[in-house]
This record gives C-alpha cells, structure tokens and sequence, in this order.
C-alpha cells in the first residue's frame, strides 16, 4: 500500500519545509509514504527547496497553468508512480499533516473512495463575511448537484483512492474542488468528510480582491451546475420564457375579445418572441442534455485506456 501526499505549489519557498516536514513519513497500514510537490511555474526557488526538504518527485511547469491543472497533473503522476492512495493538501501549511492518517482512514477501511477535510468554514474567524456565506452556498450547490453531503466543498485537503484519481477529469481552468465532488457523486462514488483543524495563512494566490472571488467563484458554481445539469437549467430558463410568452399573449387575447387591441400590440409582439425563445430553449436543453451523455461515454472510454496504460506498465514513471 503507497500513499503518495501530492502539494501544489506556486511560490511557496518559504512555507513549503514547513508543509513538508509535517507529513508523517510512517503510518499505520500503509507501507510507503511518498511526496509530490507540482511547481506551476514558480519564479522562486520552490522546486529547489522541495528537493532540499525530502520531496521525492516534482512535477514543474514552465509556466502558470492554474491550480486545477496542477491538481490533475499530480493525480496523473501519482498513478503513474503506483500510488494506491492520494492525499492533496496546501503547501502554506493551512492544513496540519498530522491529520493525514485519519483523512486516509476510511479509504484504508474500504469505506470511502473520497474523503474530504471540513473546516466548518461557518465557524471560521479569519474568513470574511462574504468568503463564509459564498463557501457555504457553493458547498449547498455541490450537495444538490452531486448528491453528497460535503459541507465544505472547497476544502484542498481531501484523500483519493486510485480508482477515484482515475476517474476524476477536471475542466475548470479556476479550481479543482467543486468540480472534483460532483464528479465523484455523478460517478456513485463513496464520498465522505471528517472535521479537520485548519489555521489562518497568507492571503490565497487564486484571487486579488473578495469582488475578483465573489465573481470567479459564482461564474464557477454556475457553470458547473450547467454543466452537470443542463436539462434542468435550460428547462427552467425555456419554462420562464415560455410562461412570460403565455401571460402576454392571454393578455392581448383578453383585450382583442373585449375589443380593445389598439395601444396592445406591442405585447402580441413580445409575446411571439418570448415563446420562440422558450420553445428554442427547451430545444437547447435536449441537446445540451445528449452532449452531457456524450461526454459521460467520453469520460468513461477515458477511464479504460488510462487504467489500461497503467496496467500495461505504459509511461510508468
């Protein structure tokens, strides 16, 4: 059994030996415990300092790619490496390393196939107003859509065995966390949180302004939900269109039977378009609708043939 504790890293040359330090090197059940740091572009010497602190491999971009890219690469090089389980935490030490053995737990255990660190973010003091209540809507949003009861959503520390890191494929250039969830719930995977302790660090990287998160973060919960539910969105965008086109239109039948149309006819009009948009809408969602089945086929022949390369020993590293 190998747990491999990946880090993605941007930066983060004076809070990585910390990071490092803390993770425990022994753990029971476990045979080998190994460590990834992934370097998306840094300017510093962070990958320098990974090998001086005990990092056994290092994934490094050239350049900034984001943190969910640097999430999948490391899943993808930690599979690669034979990793049968796969802890990701923060490299500026926001989650004690302490935690790991009992974040793994009930993977160790076979009762879980993803577990992730809860903050209990509503309860966090170093968290502004805005940040607790858009956390707390996100982590709700993600409940519905993926059918799990994760209350913190966006937590980086979270546990992964390898059929999960398998089937995981992140889309969103922004973050990993909300999508992950919803893949796993979508993919009825065995999804599971445990309250973890979590200090207050340096302002996140991802963002330069609460208004720059509030905006990235909504855009992110909306185009996910559409993504994962896109019948139900541009069925409930065409209703609303369509039922304003109805409203219209018995309104001008009303004033065309009494009749009195003139000074009405603008709402005949409206009421035409208002019913061809909701009627194209409705459209859309059938279609939207085929291509999420698509992708679902897509994301699943996906599974085969990476599962397949590793079993073949292809491009071990």
């Amino acid at each position: 059994m190998k747990l491999i504790v990946q880090i993605p890293c941007l930066n983060e040359e004076a809070t990585l030996p910390e990071t490092l330090k803390a993770i425990p090197r022994t753990i029971p059940g476990v045979d080998a415990v190994e460590v990834l740091v992934i370097d998306d572009g840094s300017t510093d010497a962070t990958s320098q300092v990974a090998r001086a602190h005990g990092a056994d491999h290092i994934v490094r971009f050239t350049r900034r790619k984001g943190l969910a890219a640097g999430f999948m690469a490391g899943l993808d090089a930690c599979v690669r490496l034979g990793a049968d389980v796969i802890v990701n935490t923060d490299a500026d030490a926001q989650y004690a390393g302490s935690e790991i053995p009992r974040l793994i737990a009930p993977i160790l255990s076979g009762e879980a196939d993803m577990v992730i660190g809860d903050r209990e973010v509503g309860q966090v003091e170093h968290f502004s107003w805005p940040k607790r209540r858009l956390q707390t809507l996100g982590s709700w949003v993600v409940r519905k859509v993926s059918g799990t009861n994760v209350p913190d959503a966006t937590s980086g520390f979270r546990a992964l065995n390898r059929e999960a890191a398998l089937r995981i494929n992140i889309v969103s250039e922004f973050t990993y966390t909300l999508e992950s969830i919803i893949q796993a719930g979508k993919k009825k995977m065995a999804v599971t949180h445990l309250p973890i302790s979590s200090r207050h660090t340096r302002p996140s990287r991802l963002f330069s302004s609460t208004w720059e998160y509030l905006k990235r973060s909504a855009a992110t919960i909306l185009r996910i939900y559409a993504m994962y539910e896109p019948f139900k969105v541009f069925v409930l965008i065409g209703s609303a269109l369509t039922a304003g086109g109805l409203a219209l239109g018995l309104r001008y039948a009303w004033f065309w039977a009494h009749g009195d149309i003139r000074g009405h006819l603008q709402s005949a009009i409206l009421s035409v378009l208002l019913l061809i948009l909701g009627f194209q809408t409705l459209q859309w969602g059938i279609m939207a609708d085929l291509v999420a089945s698509n992708r679902k086929l897509l994301e699943d022949l996906l599974y085969r043939v990476r599962k397949g390369e590793l079993e073949r020993g292809d491009g071990r590293g």
